[in-house]
C-alpha cells in the first residue's frame, strides 16, 4: 500500500527523471523495488506522475505555448509559429500509434529489471551517437537545419523509443533532434514542447480511469495529489537545470550514469 512518503519520493524521482536523460519509467520501476511497491497497477500512478510533469512543462514554457496557441487564432499567421505547430502534431503522431499497440504490454512485460538494464545501455548508446554526430557537424561547420515535417516524424519515432522503460524519452527525442541536424537549442526545446501532448494526454486518460475506478491506486486522493506537487516542483527544477546544462556539455555524464546504473541493476537485482 502506497503511504505519502511513498508518493513524495516517487514524484521526486519522476520529476527529476522525466527531463534528464536517464529515463523516468525505469527509475520508477527501481524505485518501487527499492520501497517494496509492488508494480502492479504502478502505471496508472505514475501516468498521474507524468501529468504533473507535463503541467511543469507547460508552466516554464507558458509563454512559447501561449504564442502557438495564439497564433492559430491569428488573422495574420507567423510562418514560422505556424510550422513549428505543423511539426509538433506530426511529431505526436508516432508515439500515439505505438503507444496504442504496445499498450497490453506496457503494464507488464516492460516492467522488470532486466528490460530497464538492457535498454539502459541501449538508449546510452544512441545517445553517445548523437552526441558524436552533433561534434562532427559542429568540426564540419555544418549549417544546423529547420524543423520539418517528416524531421519531426523522426524525432517523434526517436520518442516513441521511450515507450520502453530505460531508454529516457528526452534523452531520446534530443538524440533524434541531434541526427536529424536540429541546433542543439532547437532540438532541447522541440523535445520539451513535444513531450506536452503525450505526457499530458496518458496522464489525463489515467486520470479519469482513476475517478472511475479509484482502486487502480491505492493510498486514496492525499497519495496522488502527494505524488503530483512532488512530481509538478522537481520537474520544473529539472527542465531549468537540463536547458542550462546542455547549452555548454554533452550527454557524457548521463551516459556515464546510465552505464555504471545497469551495472548495479545486473548485479545488485538480476
Amino acid at each position: 500500500m502506497f503511504s505519502v512518503f511513498d508518493s513524495i519520493i516517487l514524484g521526486f524521482v519522476q520529476g527529476m527523471t522525466e527531463f534528464l536523460p536517464i529515463s523516468s519509467s525505469g527509475h520508477l520501476i527501481i524505485a518501487r523495488d527499492l520501497l517494496g511497491i509492488s508494480q502492479k497497477g504502478g502505471l496508472a500512478f505514475d501516468a498521474i506522475l507524468q501529468l504533473a510533469t507535463a503541467c511543469a512543462v507547460i508552466l516554464y514554457f507558458r509563454k512559447d505555448i501561449f504564442e502557438l496557441i495564439a497564433n492559430l487564432f491569428s488573422k495574420t499567421k507567423d510562418k514560422t509559429k505556424n510550422n513549428l505547430t505543423v511539426c509538433l502534431i506530426a511529431g505526436t503522431i508516432p508515439a500515439i500509434i505505438l503507444g496504442l499497440l504496445l499498450q497490453d504490454y506496457m503494464d507488464s512485460v516492460f516492467r522488470n529489471i532486466s528490460l530497464v538494464a538492457l535498454t539502459l545501455v541501449i538508449g546510452s548508446l544512441i545517445m553517445f551517437g548523437a552526441d558524436v554526430f552533433l561534434s562532427k557537424r559542429k568540426k564540419e561547420n555544418t549549417k544546423d537545419v529547420e524543423i520539418s515535417v517528416s524531421k519531426s516524424i523522426i524525432v517523434g519515432l526517436f520518442q516513441a523509443l521511450a515507450l520502453i522503460p530505460g531508454m529516457s524519452r528526452s534523452g531520446m527525442s534530443i538524440s533524434g533532434g541531434y541526427f536529424m541536424g536540429l541546433s542543439k537549442e532547437m532540438a532541447v526545446r522541440f523535445s520539451f514542447l513535444l513531450s506536452v501532448p503525450i505526457i499530458f494526454g496518458s496522464g489525463l486518460v489515467k486520470l479519469i480511469e482513476i475517478i472511475k475506478e479509484p482502486s487502480l491506486v491505492s493510498g486514496g486522493s492525499s497519495v496522488l495529489v502527494a505524488g503530483f506537487i512532488s512530481a509538478l516542483i522537481f520537474g520544473w527544477i529539472a527542465i531549468d537545470f537540463l536547458l542550462k546544462f546542455l547549452k555548454s556539455n554533452s550527454f557524457m555524464v548521463f551516459i556515464a550514469y546510465r552505464i555504471v546504473l545497469a551495472g548495479v541493476l545486473l548485479i545488485w537485482f538480476i
